[in-house]
């Protein structure tokens, strides 16, 4: 079954609503948003996924069975895309602290940050499931690049970025003016008559990088749960349209979840394997799926929920200097690994 013309109208409708009220009601001055406000926000837009995805138990399908199908490809989808929200969290405390943005205006930031990656990720979605319906053995590709972007994750867990030498930061600073300091909330500015991207636009643009580059990650994760559209589609939406209260729940505790990274390299490189396996199995008539979508939601939950587990029980047992260390730990894009001071000279 796809899904009919107008629930995607009544979906997108519903997300633009939401976007507004948060834009125009909720957030309607720069101020650092409380501990408190964003847990609450949090589990709101987690209950909406929840809600959401018990509609999909009762209505998306034909048959029982296929109603049971899509229920499970969506919660296990959500689940995979809300656990690497997080490893983005990590990057957002990295870059926010890094570059010392004003916590009353870091909401900005993240708010035009979800905004560039729903319209990103919905692009690739579109054009994710146009390869597949085409050319079947993408899958193979997808499933290899998850492998490989697993392993990378997985030796990038305990180094430093160096962002003063990001690629695409220098790039920008060689070819635009920038102002020293931040303006307000502004992202751009004009003096006699010129234009002066802010230090903020900088913090944005890297935002937005980074995001469409785990998006490359998380896309054909989801993909090798279902191919529908509109799963791969609302799954996305729901993790992203609650990470932006997510980050201010979580920025202070962060460090805590240090081995969820661990985890989620892990998870890529199941999906990746079980990406390979479908396509193999549906080649050679073995089947539809080399494993069924509850194993994969079991295996899923298994890894997110245990490396979760195991990082409070570890990090509970550290000073504050490994916990202030596991937090400028990970990988951003284009930026290279920070020397040490022992391979520096």
């Amino acid at each position: 079954m796809s899904a009919p013309w107008w629930f995607w109208v009544a979906f997108n409708a519903f997300i633009l609503f939401l976007l507004l009220l948060d834009l125009g009601v909720l957030t309607r001055r720069d101020r650092p948003i409380p501990v408190k406000e964003a847990l609450l926000r949090s589990g709101a837009f987690f209950t909406l996924a929840m809600i959401f995805c018990a509609g999909l138990f009762a209505l998306y399908g034909e048959t029982p069975e296929e109603r049971s199908q899509k229920g499970f490809e969506f919660l296990t989808g959500y689940l995979i895309e809300w656990s690497l929200s997080v490893d983005n969290i990590f990057v957002f405390v990295l870059i926010f602290s890094h570059f010392q943005v004003p916590a009353a205006v870091q909401h900005r930031v993240l708010f035009w940050g979800i905004i560039g990656a729903l319209v990103m990720r919905g692009t690739l979605i579109l054009l994710g499931t146009t390869l597949i319906q085409h050319f079947q053995w993408i899958m193979i590709g997808f499933g290899l690049f998850l492998i490989w972007s697993g392993w990378k994750m997985l030796k990038a867990v305990d180094e430093e970025p160096d962002l003063d030498n990001n690629r695409i930061l220098l790039w920008m600073k060689s070819r635009y003016r920038v102002t020293e300091t931040y303006v307000k909330d502004h992202f751009y500015v004009r003096r006699d008559g010129v234009l002066y991207f802010t230090p903020l636009a900088l913090v944005l643009v890297l935002i937005e990088t980074t995001d469409l580059v785990f998006a490359l990650d998380s896309i054909p994760a989801i993909f090798a749960i279902t191919s529908d559209p509109f799963i791969v589609y609302t799954a996305n939406v729901f993790a992203i349209l609650g990470l932006r209260a997510m980050y201010f729940a979580l920025a202070g505790i962060i460090h805590r979840f240090h081995y969820l990274k661990y985890g989620l390299s892990i998870v890529l490189i199941v999906v990746g394997i079980k990406m390979i396996g479908n396509y193999v199995w549906k080649v050679n008539g073995w089947g539809e799926k080399f494993l069924p979508v509850e194993v994969a939601l079991a295996i899923t939950a298994t890894l997110i929920g245990g490396s979760i587990f195991l990082s409070l029980i570890k990090t509970a047992e550290e000073g504050p200097m490994a916990r202030a260390r596991h937090a400028w730990q990970g990988w951003v894009p284009l930026s290279g690994r920070k020397r040490r001071p022992e391979e520096q000279g």
